[in-house]
């Protein structure tokens, strides 16, 4: 009996497991909360040993076909002066995709072979001797071989399985917004950055010109606002960047009609094990790192080793997930120590330090730099290597 696995979450660490899965052997279901894909987003990027494992997959070209070919962002006052200029390596590199479109990407790639259940989220685990029982907040209970959390910094599973979020959860001191508006301000494969104390406003506009990509950073505590809360969400950015300048009204205006909204603190996840029993946690849900980490590349490069572990294991989890954190810790470390400080460089919190983090972009952005710019944001994306696994095999339960 081919063994079988339950995957939470469909965004892009889910996908990408039930990619290398099916190719091994097994049969993975993936089940998602939202109703459907989830489009949009912001922009992921991917560099160095990252992009064998796109060519691997055989996505590369699909993915350059969506890619934002983003050109250089610009750092602006206040003012709307030009103050410094990166180039796009720095925060695009190799290629560059929306999460949406990567996530389409994805799915058409496995849609054929691999069970998605969308409107659907795990209420309950209940290991057995062999296997998992499931509860879902709709359907009939099941019972699966596996199941892998791979459902984000809010994991479902985590909590079910190892205990409440705060437990784990390590808040880096600010929060993060991102929405789409139209592009009024004509930018064409370009990008703006403008900072304050404690806040950032950065606009891009890419493959689609009619539209701008804004990300908003701010210095703050622990904010009291309803995970789903929109109208709560946008109160809150209204009100930080009331003071703003600069752009900062007619974005602020544009909210308002805006549906897909993305707010959440800068966080990571720090656990002892990624696994317990039958069940095992991938990408956020395991290591979340935050901005700055590779996080997605990482994500994909897990789900690569955890089926390729499964495989070699031929099914026996508790070798797999054992070698799985063995090879992942080491590269989560250097994801999770890049990405500790990338608040405090996207909106530093005193006038004097966002000079200073402009004058490192100018300092960065020079072409001498080059070369030590390129090695300084590849060191996680280069931090997992891409290991070869045996041919695929039939997994058996």
């Amino acid at each position: 009996m081919t063994t079988t696995v339950l995957i939470s979450g469909a965004g892009i660490a889910g996908p990408a497991l039930a990619f290398w899965l099916r190719k091994r052997g097994f049969a993975p279901t993936v089940v998602e909360r939202a109703p459907a894909l989830r489009e949009g987003g912001s922009a992921v990027d991917f560099r160095g040993e990252q992009m064998a494992l796109l060519e691997r997959m055989g996505i590369l070209e699909d993915i350059r076909a969506k890619e934002t070919a983003m050109g250089a962002q610009v750092i602006v006052d206040v003012r709307g002066k030009k103050v410094a200029q990166m180039p796009s390596v720095f925060f695009s590199g190799e290629v560059e995709i929306e999460r949406g479109d990567l996530t389409r990407i994805l799915y058409d790639h496995t849609k054929d072979d691999v069970e998605y259940v969308f409107g659907e989220w795990i209420t309950g685990l209940e290991e057995v001797a062999d296997g998992v029982d499931v509860c879902f907040a709709h359907g009939e209970s099941r019972r699966f071989d596996l199941v892998v959390g791979a459902d984000g910094l809010h994991s479902g599973v985590r909590r079910l399985t190892f205990g409440e979020e705060e437990r784990f959860r390590t808040d880096l001191g600010f929060h993060a917004a991102g929405f789409t508006v139209p592009n009024h301000l004509g930018l064409d494969h370009l990008g703006q950055i403008c900072s304050v104390p404690g806040r950032t406003v950065m606009v891009a506009s890419g493959r689609d010109s009619s539209a701008l990509n804004v990300s908003l950073v701010f210095a703050s505590e622990s904010l009291e606002v309803r995970r789903r809360d929109g109208d709560a969400q946008k109160k809150i950015l209204v009100e930080r960047y009331a003071d703003f300048g600069w752009e900062a009204p007619k974005l602020l205006e544009g909210l308002g009609d805006v549906d897909a909204l993305y707010f959440d603190s800068l966080s990571q996840i720090h656990l002892d094990k990624w696994s317990q029993g039958r069940v095992v946690l991938l990408g956020d849900a395991a290591w979340c790192a935050g901005p700055g980490g590779s996080g997605t590349g990482l994500a994909m490069m897990g789900a690569y080793v955890l089926a390729g572990e499964l495989a070699a294991a031929q099914g026996d989890h508790e070798v797999a997930f054992a070698r799985y954190e063995e090879k992942l810790r080491g590269p989560v470390k250097v994801s999770q120590k890049q990405a500790a400080g990338i608040g405090t460089f996207l909106a530093p919190k005193t006038r004097f330090m966002v000079g200073y983090r402009n004058f490192l972009y100018r300092v960065l952005g020079s072409r001498p730099m080059t070369k030590v710019f390129t090695w300084i944001t590849s060191r996680a994306a280069n931090a997992a290597t891409l290991e070869s696994y045996d041919a695929p095999v039939v997994a058996r339960g």
